[in-house]
Parts: structure tokens; C-alpha cells; sequence
């Protein structure tokens, strides 16, 4: 399977588990729902990478950028991102986390002399202009919508999903060069959950009121938030460290910024209401865009 297939898969698995967070997140709160999210997530990679043999092939140089890909790119950004849908909801926070794709784009270019091609760069603008106009223009209609309505002040998830989309970026150019070496890409992406997991720890038992739980977790709960870490981070992270060893950091993060396209169909289904003219329409257009980048 190509690269962009891959960046695709683990935009598809952001969907579903976008849609699998929302009840957990608004239980348990940001910090909490995170920390536990990635404390099962921490324990299925590093079990996964003892049975295949994976961490045999971390390198001691590999352990501090793994380590600072992990706070920025997940302890960081991830907990950004779920403050975000909690606020804004999983359509909207999808759009704004999908900015990654701009910010890695121009990181590459800068860092790593990453190129595109005319018909590259005419199928990400299509894919960009496709998630723009399927989130800005899609929320006509929906006012009844409780997955669209927006929780205090817009311009602080609009900061918060930004600061998810700029951290998902900067945690992908620091784990490239490592992603190009012999690693095992689960291995790798134990290595970045269970340093999130620890951060999140730390700052549990640093005593801040954040961190607490908003509700007791329970059997229900804890159910759905390990299903989500198991898709989300264990299948959809390691996915896109897979694609990272093939293909450039621009275009996989372009791929795998279709996750609030995918959405549409899958809150439809959820909610029972269908998304709006402008929503499909920028659907088609992101579509249109994948196509080109993956033929």
C-alpha cells in the first residue's frame, strides 16, 4: 500500500474516533480524557512492539526526538484538539486541526527542501479549498445541530484547534528524519504516546484542577476511550509514522487533513442530519484534489 493510501486510512480512522470522543470527552474533561486515552493507547503500542520485536530497533539517538515529538506533537496538540471539539465540536475542530497540512507543508519546504509538482500542488489546493469551504460554509442550516453549536468564546477554539494543527505539524517534522532510519514505526509511536502518557501524569500529580476528572470514569466510558486511542493513536498515528517513511511530510499531512470530509457521511449517520449543499461541495472538491494526489 502507497503512502498516500495510508495518510488517507489514518484520516478515515480520525473520523470515526472524532466522533467516539465526544461523549467521553465531555464526561471526563480535556486533561483527564486525554491522560486516560493515552494511557491504553501507551499500553497496546508498547505490548504490540514487545511481541513483533519492534523495539529491538530503536537507537538510542532515535529516544530524544521521539520523546520531544511526543510532547509537542500529542501531550500538546492532542489535548489542544479535544479542548477544541469540546467548544466547537468535531466538524469544526476537524477543519482547524486539518491546518496541519498548511503548517507542514511549509515546515518541509523550509527544513527539508520538500517539493511538489504542478499537478500536486493544483490537487492540495483542491483538497484545501474542498475542507475550507466544507467547514465555513457547512454550518448553515445546522443551528439545531448540538455537534455544530459553539461553547464560549469562538475565537479561543479557534486558537485551540490552531495550536493542535501547528503542534500535529511540529511533531511530524521532528519524528521524519527519525522515521527515515530502520525504526520500527510502532515502536516509534509507543515511544511518543508513552512520553504524552507521562506528561500528562506529571502534570495529574503536580495537583492543577485541570487535570481532574469532571465525572468518575466508568466501565461505558473507559470502553469507548480505549476503542478510540486503539484506532485513533495505536492504528491511525502509526499509520501516518508508515507513510512519513515513504512520502514527503507536505503531502502525507495534506492526505490526511480529508478527515473532516470523511466526517459528513459519518455525522449524518450519527446525528440523523444531513449536512448542507455547501458541505457536500466541498467534499466533492477534496475528493477531486485526494484523487489527483493518489493517482
Amino acid at each position: 500500500m502507497g503512502y498516500e493510501w495510508l495518510a488517507l486510512a489514518a484520516a478515515f480512522l480520525w473520523a470515526v474516533a472524532s466522533i467516539l470522543s465526544v461523549t467521553p470527552a465531555q464526561h471526563l474533561g480535556t486533561f483527564a480524557y486525554s491522560r486516560w486515552r493515552m494511557g491504553c493507547t501507551s499500553a497496546i503500542l508498547a505490548s504490540i512492539a514487545l511481541f513483533t520485536g519492534g523495539w529491538a530497533s530503536v537507537e538510542t539517538s532515535a529516544i530524544s526526538a521521539m520523546m520531544l515529538s511526543g510532547v509537542i506533537g500529542i501531550f500538546i496538540g492532542d489535548t489542544a484538539l479535544f479542548a477544541c471539539l469540546n467548544r466547537m465540536g468535531p466538524r469544526q475542530a476537524g477543519l482547524l486541526f486539518s491546518c496541519h497540512a498548511v503548517f507542514s507543508a511549509i515546515l518541509g519546504y523550509f527544513l527539508f527542501s520538500e517539493t511538489m509538482t504542478n499537478l500536486e500542488l493544483l490537487g492540495s489546493g483542491l483538497v484545501f479549498s474542498g475542507v475550507l469551504t466544507a467547514i465555513f460554509f457547512g454550518r448553515k442550516g445546522q443551528s439545531n445541530n448540538q455537534l455544530e453549536s459553539i461553547k464560549g468564546k469562538v475565537w479561543v477554539g479557534i486558537s485551540l484547534g490552531l495550536l493542535a494543527a501547528l503542534c500535529q505539524a511540529l511533531g511530524g517534522i521532528i519524528a521524519k528524519p527519525v522515521m527515515l532510519t530502520e525504526i520500527d514505526p510502532i515502536a516509534a509511536s509507543a515511544m511518543r504516546m508513552m512520553t504524552a502518557f507521562a506528561a500528562h501524569c506529571l502534570f495529574f500529580f503536580s495537583g492543577a484542577r485541570l487535570a481532574r476528572a469532571t465525572r468518575p470514569m466508568n466501565l461505558k466510558i473507559f470502553s469507548i476511550t480505549a476503542l478510540n486511542g486503539f484506532l485513533a493513536m495505536a492504528v491511525g498515528m502509526t499509520l501516518i509514522l508508515y507513510a512519513l517513511q515513504q512520502g514527503n511530510v507536505g503531502m502525507v499531512a495534506l492526505l490526511s487533513s480529508t478527515t473532516p470530509i470523511m466526517l459528513l457521511p459519518i455525522l449524518w449517520i450519527y446525528s440523523g442530519k444531513r449536512p448542507n449543499r455547501f458541505a457536500w461541495i466541498g467534499a466533492i472538491v477534496a475528493v477531486a484534489g485526494t484523487g489527483i494526489l493518489v493517482s
